[in-house]
């Protein structure tokens, strides 16, 4: 099942295991478990599903905003989770979404609101200290957006998160020195707050390319230590501020140069 859209060519192939992945131009974007959307088979998700693990108790409902949409396995993850919960889902590709909620029908009274906008013109319309939960998780053409990583993109969300509210950012890197993560953890610490790095070893000593998640909060966050230390593969848990070290933050005057993942990383 294919259809062309904005971001690309979608397609969604069954699984052997039963879930389903959807691919833009032949990368993976989402991987969904229909009969269990808790269940989330990429690794980064899974991290991600730590972080909503320890920052709510199982269906205590939360607000969340997520910046990027695809197949909406986070917001599945969520709404499978902590019924009731109310989430905002900011993604601009509108055929998509049709597209997935076609081939990937969301469970029925889910809560989840699909607005079809960027995440940073959509940002600007929530409401100030109304969410428990911002999740960025958005691409564009295997990197993220610039425009999603800068000091006046995180005020705005800081503006909309709760005191105790969290962000979750996840972000690619594989250059020498992580340049872009530690200028992106600068960024985030000096609009939100301090928080932690979510990573694989191999990763943050710059040994590879691949996901590394930003946690960050006006308040301290959970100490994800044993659940990395736990997940398969193994993740390690350091501070904000140690990654960002003296790092400069982006700002949008700078239009800096988001690094784009290799070609042979993401797909498969």
């Amino acid at each position: 099942m294919e259809r062309r859209t904005a971001s690309g060519l979608a397609g969604v192939e069954a699984q052997a295991d039963g879930t389903f992945v959807l691919r833009v131009d032949g990368t993976p974007q989402s991987q969904v478990d229909l009969a269990d959307p808790a269940h989330l088979p990429f690794e980064y998700m899974r991290r991600i599903g730590d972080v909503v693990d320890a920052i709510a108790p199982r269906r205590q409902p939360v607000a969340v905003v997520h910046v990027g949409g695809a197949a909406m396995s986070l917001p599945r993850y969520v709404a499978a989770t902590r019924p009731r919960s109310r989430q905002i889902v900011l993604e601009p590709d509108e055929d998509l979404t049709e597209f997935v909620r076609e081939a990937l029908p969301l469970p029925k009274r889910s809560g989840i609101k699909v607005r079809p906008v960027t995440g940073r013109a959509g940002i600007t319309s929530v409401y100030e200290d109304s969410m428990d939960l911002l999740i960025l998780d958005a691409f564009e053409h295997e990197a993220v957006p610039a425009n999603l990583v800068t000091v006046e993109f995180f005020a705005e969300c800081a503006r909309v998160l709760r005191p105790t509210g969290v962000l979750v950012a996840n972000l690619i890197d594989g250059q020498a020195g992580l340049p872009f993560i530690r200028r992106t953890a600068a960024t985030v610490l000096s609009a939100i707050g301090p928080g932690t790095v979510l990573a694989e070893r191999k990763i943050l000593r710059g040994k590879g390319f691949g996901n590394v998640i930003l946690v960050a909060s006006r308040q301290p966050v959970p100490d994800l230590t044993d659940a990395g230390r736990h997940a398969q593969p193994p993740y390690d848990v350091a501070p904000l501020g140690e990654l960002a070290g003296k790092a400069k933050p982006l700002t949008d005057a700078e239009a800096y140069p988001t690094p784009r993942a290799p070609a042979a990383v993401f797909r498969g």
